[in-house]
């Protein structure tokens, strides 16, 4: 009895070595090509004080970035209840389509870059029923507008929907999945992104959900909880990426995607209120290296480079143009 007993205390922590040494050790087999592409967005141009329209073309004439993801703000886009404005977002898609370059749309009420939920102003004044009502309207109007452009390769709704980040008076799964199927309806050829964390979730609901599982990579971070900079190496090993997006092809038959790989600084004060020094701290040119190394050692073929917007920052209104001349190397293959 007692020799029973020590094996069924042994098994659970063998399994788990098992599980452990599976998911974390190992090398995957490199992608044969990785299909590059760029987050962008309006408000981080905005806030590093660059003009958009400038930004957005150098991505597309001098990176020659042929993938694109487009944070589509809502507070940007309706400004006023039922009012829209179309104009800026009309002209990225038509330059983008100019060039065949694809875009993915990010849309919803939570879409990246910060504060991530980008309600307008008219919008934080409803209930919850009433918000979730007007953002229904608000993806028809999107989808309608944009899905007879060619160049629309996905819709990503919503950001990191099961990831509580940013400042947004509710999540709610139920409610993203009438999202979704309003958006499959409305457009039933394109695929559907639901993003989450790479770092601290397991995809299954993002995978559960979505078309597409897109995922983040982050490697250093200013971590609130414990009041400094860490850095995600080496406990977090290509494997453990690589193996659960195994996992979503085998379970779910989806396929997982690098959605936000970290190319720029994350820091404690943001960006415009750390110096360069500090800037380092999360992002050096040599960190820039590692990740894309990083990415390739995953052997996961699609990545987005989350940063771009800092890149052009660097090039023009800091004299380092080191980020931007990398990244155009890798643009290039």
């Amino acid at each position: 009895m007692q020799t029973i007993l020590k094996y069924l205390i042994a098994l659970p922590i063998f399994i788990f070595l098992v599980l452990i040494i599976w998911l974390f050790f190992g090398s995957p087999k490199k992608a044969e090509k990785i299909t590059w592409g760029v987050n962008f967005s309006v408000k981080q141009s905005d806030f590093l004080e660059l003009d958009p329209k400038e930004n957005y073309l150098a991505i597309l004439d001098d990176l020659k970035a042929k993938n694109i993801k487009i944070s589509v703000h809502w507070d940007l886009i309706e400004p006023e209840n039922n009012v829209y404005d179309f104009k800026d977002l009309d002209w990225q898609v038509i330059e983008a389509q100019k060039r065949d370059v694809n875009l993915i749309l990010a849309i919803g009420m939570k879409t990246p870059r910060w504060p991530e939920c980008h309600l307008p102003q008219w919008a934080w004044n409803l209930n919850k029923e009433e918000q979730q009502n007007e953002i229904l309207k608000y993806l028809e109007e999107i989808v309608f507008r944009y899905k007879d452009y060619s160049n629309i390769s996905a819709w990503q709704v919503e950001n990191e929907p099961f990831f509580k980040f940013g400042s947004c008076p509710w999540s709610d799964e139920s409610f993203l999945k009438k999202e979704v199927l309003l958006v499959k309806q409305l457009d039933p050829a394109r695929p559907i992104i639901i993003t989450d964390s790479g770092e601290i979730s397991t995809w299954n609901k993002a995978a559960k959900i979505g078309d597409l599982v897109g995922f983040t990579t982050y490697r250093n971070v200013w971590q609130e909880q414990v009041k400094g900079y860490f850095s995600y190496n080496p406990w977090l090993t290509p494997m453990f990426y690589s193996r659960r997006a195994q996992l979503v092809k085998q379970i779910y038959h989806k396929k997982a995607i690098g959605i936000e790989l970290q190319a720029e600084p994350w820091c404690r004060n943001s960006i415009m209120n750390a110096s360069l020094k500090e800037q380092e701290k999360t992002m050096s040119l040599d960190h820039f290296k590692q990740a894309i190394k990083f990415a390739r050692d995953t052997g996961i073929d699609t990545y987005y480079f989350w940063g771009a917007e800092w890149w052009h920052w660097m090039k023009t209104k800091q004299g380092h143009p080191e980020y931007w001349e990398e990244a155009k190397k890798v643009f290039s293959e």
